[in-house]
């Protein structure tokens, strides 16, 4: 698949399983994601069109797994798990959280990955962001300084993807106050966000929209 993959697009495709990525996140071990996978191939769709993102799956979240997370990668802090399945194919734009987030491949896809720090005067320019193809089956967890968006399918069928982060995460703000200028780019809770120009639902909803360069599409 990789190769594939490195094959059809004119990006470097790398895998999470290489030196590169440590970098951005960590592969987690240790934990046993089945109960999870299981949840998900038999009781999510992936849409016709575009992504559904649900933050906090209360059935997902009373599986054992899931107190282990809590008590290790999140310190004890609360969780709420969900997933994100669709099809989408472009970059789009960027978000971080300040925090660990961890997502779980019930099927391929890619994930186009930056930082945070490269953020300059709220703009990025998308050529310093690298892509990476996770596999079934594999669990990562991306620092709290990774810039992420939605994964990116690798076949017509699309994605599922588990994601699991701190309680509330992504949820509406109860007040949004403007003080420096990385405040402009918090879009929800705990939730910052750049957008490109052309993803206008984005940007509709608050984002600003500072990505710099061509909004690539990924082939597969």
């Amino acid at each position: 698949m990789l190769e594939r993959l490195n094959r059809v697009n004119d990006v470097k495709i790398y895998s999470v399983l290489s030196g590169e990525f440590l970098h951005y996140g960590r592969i987690l071990s240790g934990c046993d994601f089945s109960d999870l996978i299981q949840y998900s191939v038999e009781k999510t769709e992936i849409p016709e069109n575009g992504n559904i993102y649900v933050p906090s799956v209360p059935e997902m979240e009373e599986y054992p797994v899931c107190g282990t997370v809590k008590n290790t990668v999140f310190g004890g802090g609360e969780i709420q798990v969900g997933y994100c399945n669709g099809k989408n194919t472009t970059y789009n734009g960027f978000e971080y959280h300040k925090s660990p987030e961890i997502n779980i491949a019930v099927t391929d896809f890619m994930l186009v990955l930056g930082k945070c720090f490269e953020i300059e005067n709220n703009t990025y320019d998308i050529s310093r962001a690298k892509v990476f193809f996770v596999p079934k089956g594999a669990a990562v967890e991306m620092f709290g300084t990774t810039l992420h968006l939605s994964p990116c399918r690798t076949n017509d069928e699309g994605f599922k993807d588990i994601v699991i982060l701190p309680k509330g995460t992504n949820m509406p703000l109860e007040k949004r106050e403007i003080t420096d200028e990385e405040s402009k780019l918090l879009l929800c809770r705990s939730k910052w966000v750049i957008a490109h120009p052309e993803r206008e639902q984005l940007i509709r909803q608050g984002a600003v929209a500072g990505v710099i360069g061509e909004n690539k599409e990924l082939k597969y």
